[in-house]
């Protein structure tokens, strides 16, 4: 049975340049406090959430209706930042400096 999830749901449209910054800060604020921001990528709308805090985690396969042993996707700045969730080895580190930034 599916709980029903009581969201806050906030709609920012960025029209200008001038918003972006703010914008932006105030996602950051919002993934600090442990809540989801829905992004757009270059094929659907992602929800992301911080992969540091368990309870962010938990509300994304809530929302999702997702079971928690189909593993969530962490999107990392630099090839680098992945050691701090896996263990790279060689292989990884000559795919995602040749491929990084990418989709």
């Amino acid at each position: 049975m599916k709980k029903d999830i009581a969201l806050q749901t906030e709609h920012i449209k960025i029209t200008s340049p001038e918003q972006f910054d703010a914008e932006l800060c105030r996602a950051a604020e919002i993934l600090r406090r442990g809540g989801l921001v829905v992004f757009p990528t270059e094929t659907v709308y992602g929800l992301g959430g911080d992969a540091t805090n368990d309870n962010a985690a938990k509300k994304i396969y809530e929302a999702k209706g997702r079971p928690s042993d189909n593993p969530l996707i962490i999107h990392i700045a630099d090839p680098r930042d992945a050691e701090r969730y896996a263990f790279p080895n060689e292989i990884y580190y000559r795919l995602a400096n040749a491929l990084c930034p990418a989709p």
